[in-house]
């Protein structure tokens, strides 16, 4: 991509900016999870959250999503959880994902699951009881009878910024 995905540019400030801003507005502390480039991230970010390091972020998102949810503050009853690469999510979106009741609560766009999905506290020891190689879909299908699944008219859900193409969708400049 050139720069580091956090710190590309998305309605006038960067995609991380974009999400601790929204996601601050709803719930506290926002917790950033940093890997490769951490210091360039957070040098990049003007928006205040509580930023963590994941020194074994070369094991996968699963290694970063477990260093997350060791920050969570015992007092928190849920955690919502996204990914930095999905800047277009709407606040509607956020505001229907933390009213669900479910243990489990995930948003979709025309069928297709996304981002972001929120989860009981109940739930953190078994993400973090997830080897290396799992994942956290592994927690929520053995979840599903308590999962509610939200569809939603937000393309931001599954808009999933992995390339350049995707970036200039993303972006209007195609």
């Amino acid at each position: 991509m050139g720069t580091p995905k956090p710190l590309l540019a998305y309605r006038g400030e960067t995609f991380l900016d974009r999400l601790i801003g929204l996601f601050s507005a709803r719930c506290s502390p926002v917790i950033v999870v940093l890997g490769a480039a951490a210091e360039q991230i957070r040098a990049g970010v003007s928006r205040p959250a509580t930023f963590v390091v994941n020194g074994e972020y070369a094991l996968g998102q699963t290694r970063s999503m477990q260093c997350g949810l060791r920050a969570v503050p015992a007092g928190c009853d849920s955690v919502l959880f996204t990914l930095a690469d999905h800047p277009a999510v709407a606040a509607e979106t956020i505001d229907a994902v933390l009213a669900a009741s479910a243990s489990v609560c995930v948003p979709r766009y025309q069928g297709k699951r996304g981002h972001p999905i929120r989860f009981s506290r109940g739930l953190i020891g078994e993400f973090l009881a997830l080897p290396p190689a799992g994942a956290a879909r592994d927690v929520v299908r053995g979840h599903a009878l308590e999962t509610a699944f939200l569809d939603l008219d937000d393309p931001g859900i599954v808009t999933d910024v992995d390339d350049p193409e995707a970036y200039r969708v993303l972006t209007g400049a195609v």
